[in-house]
């Protein structure tokens, strides 16, 4: 593996240089701790790229192995958002030089695209208005007045079959975010090319919505994809330079993760279910049958490190659900543990396990590893 820069999660930020960017950068300041002049990561791990340089953000999960903690955390990435790369493609991702996992996934995502339209262009009946020469579709009296004060022109409203609709008009959106991004661009501008004919419009990717149906389902993948690069990559602009973060929440990601593979186990199990006992609106991470499973991505030592508030949501979980058995899930720090703790008394109780998944895996290669960790999920639940 090519030498990278590597900063861990809740570690110190060394480097001053990049100290110093991260502090003068407002929109990173919530990915990092500031303390009495000590800069300190926190449980966001991805890439900062700040001037041309590379910086990968690590979670701590196998002891002083750098290519190893790398291989798991695009591993748990590529599992818990269905991205399916080569082991070529994983192994560039660790290669300074050529490429990061950004500049991988954006190529995998216009490898995609191009090739579903190579199978044909998605197209839909799109209403125009337009002033013709002849009448096309329905005549709108109020425009003609308006506008036509010749009667060489007639002003219609018709359906046109064409490729300048939402969809598209999100990928060329999507295209166009994105190339400032990757050095290798051939692919997206073929994309662009494509979609030479589509109205160019900006959107909100925490409230587009596109309705998939059997005619344009194919594309599903590659729109699911290209919110994901577009929500976890963050524009930084200093001076004339360009630089970009792109990170992940490894609270969020170890649910995914844990929570996709539960599912595999068991395909009755519920993700994020959402209910409303009264003034409590509840939202346990995983319903696995008769088990309530809450993920915990936090470093924990011992029983007593659990924090009451964790005690009293699985409580409450546990009651309202009508579900006794609970469950905190933790990954693996220092070494296994396997608690349990009953909450409540005198014939109200919940019982609560606290357990540890491990992580880890030496050189697994992708299969290998989701394989025993299945297997390690298993045992637990």
């Amino acid at each position: 593996m090519a030498e990278l820069n590597i900063i861990y999660e809740y570690s110190k930020v060394e480097n001053k240089e990049l100290k110093k960017y991260i502090i003068d950068t407002s929109a990173l300041h919530k990915y990092f701790k500031l303390d009495w002049n000590v800069l300190k990561t926190r449980q966001y791990c991805g890439i900062l790229n700040v001037e041309g340089n590379d910086f990968y953000l690590l979670p701590k999960i196998a002891n002083k192995d750098d290519e190893t903690n790398l291989d798991i955390f695009i591993y748990m990435l590529m599992y818990a958002y269905d991205i399916k790369l080569e082991n070529e493609d994983i192994a560039s991702c660790k290669n300074e030089k050529n490429n990061t996992i950004l500049e991988v996934f954006i190529q995998l995502f216009a490898h995609n695209l191009f090739k579903e339209f190579g199978r044909g262009v998605y197209k839909e009946y799109v209403t125009e208005q337009d002033n013709l020469t002849a009448l096309r579709g329905k005549y709108l009296v109020n425009e003609n007045l308006k506008y036509n004060f010749v009667r060489n022109k007639i002003y219609c409203e018709y359906d046109e079959f064409s490729m300048n609709n939402t969809l598209n008009q999100f990928f060329l959106f999507a295209v166009k975010s994105l190339l400032p991004f990757t050095k290798n661009k051939k692919l997206l501008k073929q994309c662009e090319l494509v979609l030479d004919e589509v109205d160019l419009r900006l959107f909100d990717i925490n409230s587009v919505h596109i309705n998939f149906n059997r005619l344009n389902n194919r594309f599903k993948e590659s729109f699911e994809f290209a919110i994901l690069l577009l929500s976890k990559s963050i524009p930084l602009f200093s001076k004339d330079k360009k630089s970009f973060a792109f990170l992940f929440d490894m609270n969020m990601l170890f649910e995914r993760f844990v929570g996709k593979m539960i599912q595999e186990i068991n395909s009755k199990t519920k993700l994020q279910s959402y209910d409303v006992y009264g003034d409590l609106i509840l939202k346990p991470d995983i319903i696995m049958g008769d088990l309530i499973i809450d993920t915990k991505y936090k470093k924990l030592n011992k029983k007593e490190d659990v924090k009451r508030d964790d005690k009293f949501q699985m409580f409450v979980y546990g009651k309202n659900y009508n579900i006794n058995n609970t469950m905190l899930l933790y990954p693996k720090h220092l070494e296994h543990f396997d608690y349990s703790m009953t909450l409540g008394d005198k014939g109200d109780e919940v019982l609560m396990k606290i357990k540890s998944l491990d992580l880890a895996c030496g050189s697994c290669e992708y299969q290998e590893y989701i394989t025993k960790i299945r297997n390690r999920l298993e045992m637990i639940v």
